[in-house]
């Protein structure tokens, strides 16, 4: 599993521009199910199992991460640009950029010392900031690169024992799960999605649901685990190595209650997301057509959004296995 989700993560792929990302996801599917891309450009997967299902279950992952799209080239080679998904401006100072996968750059902004009072107190708000291609006139920056064109932060893919640092943990994890689960043989048919756009609205995920019309949904998505220094435990949302991660509320979805309950009490290792806060592709799914039951399972991340996400393989193998044993209990009739 780690070579396929650094070959996931390494791959650049921002909201609306998941082309790379869907191609290499194809390219591990498509000899293990049916599956076809719809006009967003969402993957929609049918996996057959050894038996028919009870229910029609749906499992979703994203393809998208947050990224940067070029809105303007300066005279002088700089180019301006607005995030796409929630970056915070301190995750993007300084930072080294690809952009179309071919150009590099790195993310300028006003030196400090030449801040004055207040100023230098506070970060620059990302309109502050721009892209240094290295080039000197617009015309020699419109060689390389175009208004539109997207970018995101360049990052290696580490490992240290279990701990993986990557950008796009969120959600390359989920996209991970769900390949493993499609190669694997099934107990029970299900539909798989790798969706698009979640990071700018859940747009993708809500189209599957309506074509899909599932019974029930399982969404596997990153969440932010901050236990880290200088926070308290009751406000460290969730933990590494402490299992899979399992809401009964956020931002855009209120959990069913029963789906929830099961996926702790499952026997596989698992933790509440003790904060009401964020959001994901349930927000989208379970309010499609008539409602869709749904229930949240997320691999805790930590310093999401970033060029230096990590996360914890043990984490994610149990995402896995939960997700696993969600879809036989759903499809199976038994919940």
């Amino acid at each position: 599993m780690l070579e396929l989700l650094k070959n996931l993560c390494l791959i650049d792929g921002a909201s609306g521009d998941e082309g790379a990302v869907r191609d290499f996801v194809i390219s591990q599917i498509k000899d293990c199910c049916e599956y076809k891309v719809d006009n967003l450009g969402n993957i929609i997967a049918f996996k057959k199992g050894k038996n028919a299902s009870a229910k029609k279950v749906l499992i979703d992952a994203h393809l998208d991460e947050v990224g940067l799209i070029i809105t303007h080239i300066e005279e002088n080679g700089f180019l301006r640009f607005t995030t796409v998904g929630g970056i915070d401006t301190a995750a993007l100072m300084m930072r080294r950029v690809l952009i179309n996968g071919k150009t590099l750059g790195v993310i300028g902004g006003k030196p400090v010392h030449l801040c004055e009072g207040d100023e230098r107190k506070k970060l620059p708000s990302a309109d502050g900031l721009y892209i240094d291609l290295g080039v000197c006139s617009k015309g020699d920056a419109e060689q390389l690169v175009s208004v539109g064109d997207c970018a995101v932060m360049c990052s290696d893919f580490t490992q240290v024992g279990d701990k993986v640092l990557a950008k796009a943990l969120d959600d390359r994890v989920g996209c991970l799960v769900l390949i493993d689960l499609l190669k694997q043989d099934a107990q029970y048919d299900f539909y798989a999605s790798f969706s698009v756009q979640e990071e700018v609205g859940l747009r993708g995920a809500g189209v599957v649901a309506y074509s899909v019309a599932p019974d029930a949904a399982i969404v596997i998505d990153g969440t932010t685990a901050a236990d880290v220094a200088g926070v308290s435990p009751q406000k460290q949302v969730c933990r590494q190595g402490e299992g899979a991660v399992v809401s009964f509320m956020d931002g855009a979805t209120s959990y069913d209650r029963e789906y929830y309950k099961a996926a702790l009490n499952s026997g596989i290792k698992a933790q509440s997301k003790t904060a009401v806060a964020g959001g994901n592709n349930s927000g989208a799914i379970h309010l499609s057509r008539g409602g869709v039951r749904t229930v949240a399972l997320s691999v805790p991340c930590r310093y999401i959004h970033t060029s230096g996400s990590t996360c914890d393989m043990r984490d994610v193998i149990a995402v896995r296995d939960l997700t696993k044993y969600m879809i036989n209990k759903i499809a199976g009739g038994t919940l």
